[in-house]
């Protein structure tokens, strides 16, 4: 079956036809650095994942570019609260660096792959100032009170991602109201910063880029000026993406920004829209110190990406037992070839939930009493097949062992170390110090002696 996405700015379902057959382009947002991120920011890194992972089994070369957001006015203000007294800029670098590193973590918990490229604001500041400069010539952004805007009235078709009129767009929407602008939904390229704010040169004074141009300008820069696939929230069409679309078309003269515009929907808990006001609002890392990653990732692909998905503990419950079941009698490690269906029903606009049933379908056939085929090829494609979603990447023993609140199995110990020992017979070097990393993980310190190996917990 052909690969079929839904595109946000044709409002269909359509075949995928890359630009360049031999290597697919991808640009998602990334996060704005200042908190830890919600379960809200974990859907779109692991639904386009899931994306990421089939493009790379039907394609040859796929480069997924996600950037990190590190200059914006919530760092800024989140900077001054944690460390008043500490010089701005110095109290912003601690802020993003921090909360970078964080989010690498956390992701990685989520058994997230890392992308090919993932730029930060502050490395391209001179590209968004280029580009800028060009719609400035062009006459799509004019200057006013030290702010560069962009002309929304000059840029044709401006709300075709959206497909609203100007009103309807800036009714209830993000966009910053200010006496200075031709029209409310202009938006800033370029704003001044104060001596104690992040500040480059540019033509027009010491200033910082405005959100939007960020992402135009990285995803120039790393993908070309029109590339595949453009993925976000779809809390990001307006006026995140409609101002990308519109920057990009505009500077370099095309009709299109990105051929394929995907966008994943809300996220809900227990019914009920997240917020710290409603006392509901959760982060990956508070969770991830309840539920192993995978866990959290199941649920986010029980439902469809394009869909609303509720957040709640039955579910989560659900997710925790389905993969208990499946790690109990998956203890083959190797992957095979992946499920001719599952390959089918991901190609059909990413519908993971179809694939999930379709594993639960293979898992059946491993379990039942006859099957027709070599139990350890079923197991192997099986694998593959979980792999493809991002699950059952780790083997049964680091499952069961990393759990949270998993007590120490001296038994699995005891068994990891006699099958490094068989490594280490075997002149399997690498196979031997791959167990001695997953024990030290499990806070498991290992000594060799002349009597043999011994073990005792972290202090």
């Amino acid at each position: 079956m052909p690969l079929k996405l839904y595109n946000t700015l044709t409002r269909a379902k359509d075949p995928f036809e890359p630009i360049d057959p031999d290597h697919v382009r991808m640009y998602v947002c990334g996060p704005t650095v200042y908190d830890f991120a919600h379960i809200g920011n974990a859907r779109p890194v692991i639904v386009f994942d899931v994306l990421f992972r089939l493009l790379r089994h039907l394609y040859p070369k796929v480069t997924y570019v996600r950037n990190i957001t590190d200059v914006d006015d919530k760092i800024n203000a989140r900077a001054a609260q944690d460390y008043p007294g500490m010089p701005l800029n110095e109290a912003i670098a601690k802020v993003t660096r921090e909360t970078t590193r964080q989010f690498h973590e956390d992701i990685a918990a989520l058994g997230v792959l890392e992308p090919t490229h993932e730029p930060a604001c502050t490395g391209h500041i001179r590209e968004m100032i280029g580009m800028i400069g060009v719609l400035e010539s062009k006459g799509f952004a004019y200057e006013a009170e030290g702010h560069m805007l962009l002309d929304t009235a000059a840029v044709p078709d401006y709300g075709q991602l959206s497909g609203r009129s100007l009103d309807e767009m800036i009714a209830g929407a993000r966009v910053e109201v200010a006496p200075y602008k031709k029209n409310p939904a202009d938006s800033v390229l370029w704003k001044p910063s104060t001596d104690e704010q992040p500040g480059w040169d540019s033509p027009w004074g010491r200033g910082r880029p405005g959100w939007h141009i960020e992402c135009s300008a990285m995803s120039k820069a790393y993908l070309g000026e029109v590339f595949d696939i453009h993925g976000g929230g779809i809390d990001l069409v307006f006026p995140h993406h409609e101002n990308e679309l519109a920057q990009s078309r505009c500077a370099h003269g095309t009709d299109k920004m990105a051929n394929v515009w995907m966008h994943n929907g809300y996220l809900q808990v227990e019914g009920r829209k997240m917020s710290k006001s409603e006392g509901n609002f959760t982060t990956v890392n508070e969770l991830l110190k309840d539920w192993p990653g995978e866990v959290l990732r199941l649920q986010m692909l029980m439902t469809h990406y394009r869909k609303p998905l509720d957040w709640t503990l039955r579910r989560l419950r659900e997710a925790q037992k389905t993969l208990d079941d499946w790690y109990d009698h998956i203890h083959l490690r190797e992957p095979g070839d992946v499920d001719s269906r599952i390959v089918e029903v991901l190609s059909d606009d990413l519908n993971t939930p179809a694939a999930i049933t379709r594993l639960h379908e293979m898992y059946d056939e491993i379990r039942g009493p006859v099957s027709g085929k070599p139990m350890a090829d079923l197991i192997h494609i099986f694998r593959a097949s979980a792999n493809m979603l991002g699950l059952l990447q780790k083997t049964h023993l680091e499952w069961f062992a990393a759990k949270p609140g998993a007590t120490v199995d001296e038994k699995i110990i005891d068994t990891l170390i006699a099958a490094r020992n068989k490594a280490r017979a075997d002149r399997d070097f690498t196979e031997a110090d791959r167990i001695r990393d997953q024990l030290d993980a499990m806070g498991v310190v290992l000594k060799d002696g002349p009597d043999g190996t011994t073990w005792e917990l972290k202090q």
